[in-house]
């Protein structure tokens, strides 16, 4: 039986008054089973385990395992009496509370040999049920007019997107010919412009050839003049000699015979000999300039100066500081000293980029910048054609997902789609993305935690839109992925009514939507069902 019918059998058993007399038969046995308790003929246990006389039927000793024997006393503990309950629902209590002294059964049945000073409250009970069925009726009937509705929208929706994605699909092969017609003007624009770059590029590395072939040439001067100590326009192995870094076989003893070796077996040579020979040593070399300037020279005094207390104003006596004034002076003012045209300070970081920089790469000249602005502009054109076309596959995808995806039976839920819905608690905000996600969020702050991605339908066999199923959320510290079920059921609003965790990070969450409704049926029909 649906819950509408369910719904209405009730409000006809309030209304016409089902039992409103109590019937002639054992006390606490419903009418269902009123054929198996016949006056004057034996009565055979329910279980069928004995058959006793029908005299010892509520007469206060358990005689049947069942119990079914006292169906109105207390005899048998795991026997049960049933409440006519006239104007109310029937029901059945536990035959241990017969004339305990409290009344269970509305219509007060029960206390039939106790004394207890019980009212007949059925009646009563019944008017707040009917009013209660009647307007829970009312929802149900409500619910399904909206639902129709949703199906009318859906159906609507379906018809809207499948048109969308015919036109789409069609609008798609006009895109797909222009991306491939502006991929062959990029191609044709980009080889020249690759050809021009590589001539720009091969002439620049020329250039910076030349640069180093002169750099290398000028140094190589400036060399050959260190080395020639003399200035008699010769490099003699006697000179080379000074210079123990360019020893061949770096044994540590750099003699005139190995210097000769670096000369080609000669006792010196000239400018233009020497150019073999720089190409030999100018890897090792080492300027005389640099090894003057490489480490600061210390001076007796300095060598003899008793070590004194770490403290900047101790370390330089102040009879030391005017002679350093002093030498400075003569350095700014004697710039015709030839010890002091022979020295030269260590380069600096500046001077050796100057000295390796062989300057950037001149700009494109206008053929060439001509030719990469029109491959840049196909390039544009292009990426922005190929962007516009993955744009339409998703915009084909998100389509087709939603023609083919699972609204119910008549796409009834679809209005739920690209929806979310919240509830908020004393600590969380709980967040239901139908067909998306759920998640949770502290109130006063903190990071969403994800208690599930759509899953499936999950309610059961005869009714499967019931239940939605949310899985592999979140994992929970030493436990599983969390894991959601929204239970939904009939209502004129869409909204999450609660939510809880009856096992740890696995929440069920009640939701109310008109797509859950179903129709309610007639009056007539749910009598000639039940009788």
């Amino acid at each position: 039986m649906t819950c509408c019918q369910s719904l209405l059998f009730l409000l006809l058993l309030l209304n016409v008054g089902v039992s409103a007399v109590e019937v002639q038969r054992p006390r606490g046995v419903p009418l269902s089973k009123r054929q198996f308790y016949e006056e004057g003929k034996p009565f055979t246990c329910l279980d069928g385990s004995r058959t006793i006389p029908f005299d010892r039927v509520n007469d206060d000793y358990c005689d049947c395992q069942d119990g079914s024997d006292e169906p109105g006393t207390a005899a048998c503990p795991n026997g049960s009496f049933h409440c006519t309950n006239a104007g109310f629902r029937p029901g059945f209590i536990p035959s241990s509370r017969i004339n305990d002294g409290i009344c269970d059964c509305c219509d007060t049945t029960d206390e039939y040999n106790s004394g207890a000073a019980c009212q007949n409250t059925c009646r009563e009970l019944g008017r707040k049920e009917k009013e209660s069925l009647q307007k829970m009726a009312e929802i149900a009937k409500e619910g399904f007019l909206l639902k129709q509705q949703l199906i009318q929208e859906a159906k609507r929706g379906l018809e809207d997107k499948k048109a969308k994605l015919a036109e789409v699909q069609a609008g798609k092969k006009d895109l797909e010919e222009k991306v491939e017609a502006l991929r062959t003007v990029k191609e044709t624009a980009e080889q020249p412009e690759k050809e021009a770059k590589e001539r720009h590029l091969k002439a620049w590395e020329d250039e910076k050839a030349l640069i180093r072939i002169q750099k290398d040439k000028a140094r190589m001067a400036e060399v050959f003049l260190e080395l020639d100590d003399d200035a008699d326009g010769l490099v003699s192995a006697a000179e080379l000699v000074s210079h123990p870094e360019l020893d061949p076989d770096s044994d540590g003893s750099f003699t005139e015979a190995d210097a000769q070796g670096l000369l080609g077996e000669m006792d010196s040579v000239d400018t233009v000999a020497f150019e073999s020979v720089w190409n030999k040593i100018k890897e090792k070399y080492i300027s005389e300039a640099s090894v003057d300037t490489s480490a600061p020279v210390e001076t007796p005094q300095e060598e003899m100066r008793e070590p004194v207390a770490d403290n900047d104003s101790e370390q330089y006596p102040e009879d030391d500081i005017p002679e350093e004034e002093e030498e400075e002076e003569d350095d700014e003012e004697d710039d015709d000293d030839p010890d002091e045209r022979d020295y030269k300070s260590p380069p600096t970081l500046q001077e050796k980029k100057d000295d390796n920089d062989e300057g950037t790469m001149p700009p494109y000249d206008q053929e060439t910048q001509n030719l990469i602005d029109a491959a840049q502009k196909a390039r544009s054109e292009f990426d922005e054609a190929e962007r516009a076309l993955r744009e339409v596959d998703d915009q084909i995808r998100n389509l087709e997902k939603e023609i083919s995806f699972d609204f119910g039976p008549s796409a009834e839920f679809a209005y739920l789609y690209s929806q979310c819905y919240e509830l908020t608690t004393s600590e969380y905000i709980y967040r239901l993305c139908p067909f998306n996600r759920v998640s949770q969020k502290p109130k006063y702050g903190g990071s969403e935690t994800n208690l599930g991605t759509w899953g499936k339908w999950a309610g059961p066999e005869d009714n499967i839109y019931s239940v939605m199923k949310y899985e592999h959320g979140t994992g929970c510290w030493q436990g599983p992925n969390r894991s959601t079920m929204v239970k939904l059921t009939c209502g004129k609003e869409t909204v999450v009514t609660s939510t809880s965790e009856p096992s740890r990070c696995e929440y069920l969450m009640e939701f109310i939507s008109p797509a859950v409704c179903q129709e309610p049926p007639s009056l007539d029909s749910v009598i000639h069902e039940e009788l």
